[in-house]
């Protein structure tokens, strides 16, 4: 590795610690659906709130965290994304009740929306063309990394708040553990904060504002002397014939010379969330209780999720720039289409049923003497046995001690939705993860590329706002198995899409993409 790859490479890293901060402060909240909602009386939909409040923002914060990027320059935008995920996360933890929490995590969107758009884009910026899929696929795994170190965090908080120490005690880790979980992220949200300051301005901003000189000396340092001069020579030249200095309106987007590249991004961005993923990432315990293993074994196989997510966007890397984009993303659809199939199936086959020893193992808070009308009542599906344990000891009861429940009553095989979690997950993180910020960072021109990512962007920022909105209503009014159903045929619809309309990207600098792919 020359010195000027391996800066660049290192300025990679540092940017796309934003990934990891993204990443992690909105998974982390998966290990705190099943606190908070009895703890503050929530509903489905509430719990549903909580959860995707941090995306409204984040849809926000795309909107703006471009052109504001545009203005004010990549580096400083990220140093505020930095600032806001530590004021968020401490919000967060200090919450006492539905509307203080939402706050604090809406606050926290923001610097989502920003990690989002802002790091891929610096990324892809700096990168050398034949290595700009992998050194921008490192903001998807920082945000993989991220999403794992929230699912093991939260575990070993779970694991230590059980514990008798008088620290802990002293902590509120035994009482609280769900304070601990969102507020642990302001420590690598000052670290962020305070490595940025090692990283150069974007050369592409700087030429855009004219700072020429400024450009030449930051891609000096990622580049030998003279590639850098013949590159900057070749970025002036095409902002100057596309009037580059000025801000691109908004309308321009959907002019008929962007207006194909921009068709592409938008069904990329909806599909990547319409599938499900964000529904498996933040309710990732939620799900795995719908199997019947427990909490405890929940939050475990949680940790497997990410680090399943984990390896296989390191595989992607390796391959992205190798196979292209377009096969990774028929190969993963094929194999999410395939894996909600599995977990559909799998939770098809569930029956529920309370004899007179699971009664009798229920902690004291449970009526017994209300269950007796059930005792040994086969219930063919969860959507049945819910309904049938609300009515007899109420919802409240039922919300607080639901995993118990289905733990002693279900009858299935919890290995069939655990292969099926990690099989969805491993192709997720072949294509739609990283491929996605991969081509939106080399789709579209020069002169709208901000705009447009930002755009793109807020699309699929408000569809998974949806997702994780409804996802506990969908589990509680149509049951596990359609639920997943449902994933499974916006992923075959998605797979035939990308068969379609898909252009490969891979191995073109900027400049030649936009050439090829911007009609004139």
């Amino acid at each position: 590795m020359t010195p000027s790859s391996g800066h660049a490479l290192r300025t990679s890293l540092i940017v796309a610690l934003g990934g990891f901060l993204m990443g992690f402060d909105a998974s982390v909240i998966s290990g705190v659906v099943s606190f908070i909602e009895p703890e503050f009386g929530l509903t489905k939909i509430q719990v549903g709130w909580a959860v995707a409040s941090l995306t409204l923002t984040a849809t926000l914060g795309m909107l703006v965290s471009g052109p504001l990027s545009d203005r004010y320059g990549r580096r400083w935008v990220l140093m505020a994304a930095a600032v806001v995920f530590a004021l968020s996360a401490l919000g967060s933890a200090f919450a006492w009740d539905l509307v203080s929490l939402v706050v604090a995590r809406m606050l926290g969107g923001f610097g989502v929306g920003a990690a989002l758009i802002v790091a891929p884009l610096y990324i892809a910026e700096m990168a050398p063309a034949e290595k700009r899929g992998r050194l921008v696929s490192l903001n998807q795994l920082n945000i993989v990394i991220g999403i794992s170190a929230a699912y093991f965090s939260n575990y070993l908080i779970l694991h230590l708040s059980k514990q008798t120490a008088p620290w802990i005690v002293s902590a509120g880790l035994d009482s609280s553990p769900w304070r601990w979980m969102l507020g642990i992220e302001a420590v690598p949200a000052f670290v962020y904060l305070i490595a940025l300051f090692a990283v150069p301005e974007s050369p592409r901003w700087l030429v855009l504002r004219g700072r020429i000189e400024d450009a030449k000396t930051a891609l000096t340092r990622i580049r030998q002397n003279v590639q850098a001069a013949v590159e900057i020579d070749t970025i002036y030249a095409a902002i100057s014939t596309d009037d580059g200095s000025k801000r691109a309106p908004l309308f321009e987007l959907f002019s008929p010379a962007v207006r194909g590249v921009l068709i592409v991004g938008v069904i990329v961005a909806v599909l990547q969330q319409i599938t499900g993923i964000n529904a498996v990432f933040f309710y990732a315990p939620t799900i795995f209780e719908q199997s019947g293993i427990g909490t405890d074994a929940s939050f475990m196989q949680a940790v497997l999720v990410g680090l399943t997510n984990v390896v296989f966007t390191v595989l992607a890397i390796m391959l992205i720039d190798r196979l292209g984009r377009r096969p990774l993303l028929i190969f993963g659809l094929a194999g999410i289409v395939t894996s909600m199939a599995l977990l559909a199936y799998g939770f098809s086959q569930a029956t529920y049923s309370l004899d007179s020893v699971a009664i009798e193992a229920l902690p004291d808070a449970v009526s017994v003497t209300a269950l007796q009308p059930l005792l040994d009542v086969v219930y063919p599906n969860d959507l049945a046995f819910r309904e049938a344990l609300t009515g007899a000891i109420g919802a409240e009861a039922f919300v607080a001690h639901q995993a118990q429940l289905t733990q002693l009553a279900i009858t299935m095989n919890p290995t069939l939705i655990l292969i099926g979690i990690l099989a969805f997950v491993a192709s997720f993180a072949m294509s739609l993860g990283p491929v996605m910020w991969v081509l939106f960072s080399e789709l579209f021109p020069n002169r709208v590329r901000a705009l447009a990512i930002s755009f793109v962007g807020l699309i699929n920022s408000a569809v998974s706002f949806l997702v994780q909105l409804l996802f506990p209503w969908e589990l509680e009014t149509f049951g596990n198995s359609t639920t997943f159903v449902v994933y499974g045929s916006f992923a075959l619809v998605g797979l035939l899409l990308v068969v379609w309309r898909f252009p490969e990207t891979k191995g073109r600098s900027l400049e030649q993409l936009e050439t090829q792919l911007v009609r004139s």
